[in-house]
């Protein structure tokens, strides 16, 4: 029997899964971020070990774990520098002591960016698109040749169009242009008063401004524009049209460079945006089957973990 370790590791949490040869999940554990950019290698080690620990301690196995291949979905690992960084860690945590027996070689070992891991976990295989939407946004692709392709994922400044994060900007800057008369009316600007408590619109200076709110805090109320635009307010229905725009033209774009405009493929969608009550999903749908009839667009079947087991149990099957 054949043990390996998918990781998905974020700016917010690390998720470990223990699978066997049998795409069989056998423990779960989580822990604290690891995207080692904001937090730094040594914090990034201790979560990742602490997932590991907690998944292997969570598996009823009577006997020793010998843990074959690994395959680590980081957030922002995708340059050659970053590989090597990670390839560090990886030796780190078989110097530490862990409740398992490490036999690991060079090409079991799987560094990606957590796309891929989404991609993989989502649709279950690693050909195919997948399209992130929640506090920020990414197009990633890969054909069956290998190749892939990554459109966005550029951050809240420099891109991240059809976010949470760029919809709630967007809806704050609708309500403020209404308010000042510059726009047509809009109810979001009293659905942020309630959803805020604020007494007046105004208000929004002081959280955003002088409280130093940050992009996840911000992205959160994404949801009053999606809640407006299902209750009809044609502002809120323009910035979600606008959104889905953006998410269409970055998908086009990844199925013109590397896959054919008749393939058969699968599309999955992951974050929060795709579970907003304004039909959002139906609407990015039905624009990309109208120019692609052979695309099929799903929700995730797998979690981004179990996508990184997947992708470590390959390297054991060549």
């Amino acid at each position: 029997m054949s043990y390996v370790l998918g990781i998905d590791g974020g700016g917010s949490k690390t998720v470990c899964v223990l699978m066997n040869d049998l795409r069989q999940v056998l423990g779960y554990g989580e822990a604290g971020p690891s995207n080692y950019q904001s937090i730094g290698i040594e914090a990034t080690l201790e979560s990742i070990k602490s997932a590991i620990k907690n998944a292997v301690e969570a598996a009823i196995i009577t006997n020793t774990v010998n843990i074959d291949a690994i395959c680590l979905g980081l957030a922002g690992v995708g340059r050659a520098t970053d590989i090597e960084v990670v390839k560090g860690l990886v030796k780190e945590l078989q110097n530490n002591k862990l409740p398992i027996n490490w036999a690991l070689q060079p090409e079991n070992i799987v560094i990606c960016n957590d796309a891929l891991i989404a991609l993989v976990g989502g649709i279950g295989q690693s050909v195919g698109i997948v399209v992130a939407a929640g506090t920020g946004s990414i197009v990633f692709g890969r054909n069956l040749e290998g190749h892939t392709k990554r459109v966005g994922g550029w951050g809240y400044i420099l891109g991240d169009e059809g976010s949470a994060y760029k919809i709630a900007i967007a809806g704050m800057n609708a309500a403020l242009k209404s308010y000042d008369g510059r726009e047509i009316s809009t109810s979001l600007v009293e659905d942020f008063k309630q959803h805020l408590d604020l007494e007046s619109i105004e208000d929004l200076i002081e959280l955003i401004y002088r409280r130093e709110w940050g992009v996840k805090q911000i992205a959160a109320l994404a949801p009053v524009v999606d809640l407006a635009a299902a209750s009809g307010d044609i502002v809120a229905n323009i910035i979600i049209d606008d959104a889905v725009k953006e998410l269409v033209k970055a998908t086009f774009t990844v199925i013109d460079a590397i896959f054919n405009a008749d393939s058969v493929l699968k599309v999955v969608t992951t974050g929060s945006v795709w579970r907003g009550r304004c039909k959002i999903h139906e609407r990015f749908a039905a624009s990309l089957v109208k120019n692609f009839p052979n695309v099929n667009v799903i929700f995730p079947r797998y979690e981004p973990a179990y996508g990184a087991g997947l992708l470590a149990l390959q390297t054991t099957q060549n």
